[in-house]
């Protein structure tokens, strides 16, 4: 018999749209071709655009949207929060649940010091949780993605 995870009765935790996980330091947010059409229709411009304007490739890896000056998303906006939030890539939607976050029960609980959203709101079971750690945008890329994300977020000043 398989043993079952530490969370195996799930974890709580709805988005709080603080953007902690969104700006700060630097990383990669990587994009598919289906995200790209979806979030490119959602702004109304097209696809080529969009790329240029948004997009950078990471050699041999994907794609992966830009940042600003400071590190933050170039979707994250410090007054109204993410502007494609319902189209925001899966990578995005799957936080906080990545593989590294769940590792262990100590590894949630750094990763609640800087989400506000984490033992709030909705219950996701365990089946939740395994799809997105199972699929979450960045499988295979882990490697590339900078330390801070696969530890968790550093911590944020008032």
């Amino acid at each position: 018999m398989t043993e079952q995870p530490w969370y195996k009765d799930g974890l709580y935790f709805e988005c709080q749209r603080c953007g902690n996980c969104c700006s700060g330091c630097p990383g990669h947010v990587w994009v598919s071709d289906e995200e790209i059409v979806s979030i490119s229709r959602h702004l109304e411009i097209g696809e080529v655009d969009f790329r240029k304007r948004y997009t950078i490739n990471i050699d041999g890896h994907g794609t992966c949207l830009t940042e600003r000056e400071n590190d933050d998303c170039i979707f994250f906006n410090r007054t109204h929060g993410c502007v494609i939030y319902e189209h925001r890539p899966k990578q995005c939607r799957t936080w906080p649940f990545w593989e590294a976050n769940v590792a262990s029960d100590q590894t949630w609980l750094n990763t609640a010091k800087t989400c506000p959203g984490i033992d709030q709101g909705k219950h996701h079971n365990i089946e939740e949780i395994t799809a997105c750690i199972e699929d979450d945008g960045v499988h295979g890329k882990h490697e590339i993605v900078p330390a801070i994300f696969i530890s968790g977020l550093p911590s944020f000043g008032a």
